[in-house]
């Protein structure tokens, strides 16, 4: 009666046994698929330098500084000029902008200086290797620079400002400032495709380590 049960344990040995051995192994991704996540990976960084909240709050008061592209007191023109100087700035600080975990897994905000980051929104002290991760860099110029001229090139693409400052253009004004900001625009997102940022500004996901 022995030889039966030894036998089923040796089967079930033999059944159970290698697929605990054996270690799920991944799938190679076919040349489609690493080109597919490499785009999906550049829009993200794309989207990530983008001025998309300045350019969206610029597009909803223009209008009414403009009073519809009218302009029709100086009033007009001051409120709509410190309006691009406060979106420019904007869009050129928020390229310095970071963010980090800190030891509860809790996103806190911060600034990146020449020394490191300058968490906002908490008491967060980072080791000597960390802050020098975060400190600025030349990128992040060239990042800041970048972002200011992608938001002239929109600027130049709204109709209300056009019109404010620019009321009756000539023929080759109206070419230059339907080609200028294409031209900006694209090349700015060259450049920004080419050197991608690492950091998580305010409003982006932070991916957990």
């Amino acid at each position: 009666m022995e030889a039966p049960a030894q036998e089923q344990g040796q089967s079930l040995l033999r059944i159970t046994g290698p697929s605990q051995d054996q270690e799920p192994r991944r799938q190679p991704k076919t040349p489609a698929q690493k080109a597919v996540r490499k785009t999906f990976k550049l829009t993200a960084h794309l989207a990530n330098l983008l001025p998309t909240g300045t350019v969206l709050a610029f597009q909803v008061v223009s209008p009414v500084l403009t009073h519809q592209g009218k302009c029709p007191t100086s009033l007009n023109h001051t409120l709509t000029l410190a309006l691009l100087a406060l979106c420019a700035a904007s869009c050129f600080f928020l390229s310095f902008t970071d963010s980090i975990r800190d030891e509860r897994g809790k996103v806190r905000h911060g600034i990146a200086t020449f020394k490191g980051l300058l968490v906002l929104d908490a008491s967060v002290r980072l080791s000597p290797e960390e802050a020098d991760r975060y400190r600025i860099r030349l990128l992040d110029l060239l990042h800041g620079v970048m972002s200011v001229l992608v938001f002239a090139a929109i600027a130049l693409f709204d109709p209300n400002v056009v019109r404010c400052f620019y009321p009756s253009p000539s023929e080759e004004a109206r070419r230059l400032l339907m080609a200028v900001p294409i031209g900006v625009g694209v090349a700015c997102s060259l450049v920004f495709l080419a050197f991608p940022t690492k950091r998580h500004g305010i409003g982006f996901p932070l991916t957990r380590c």
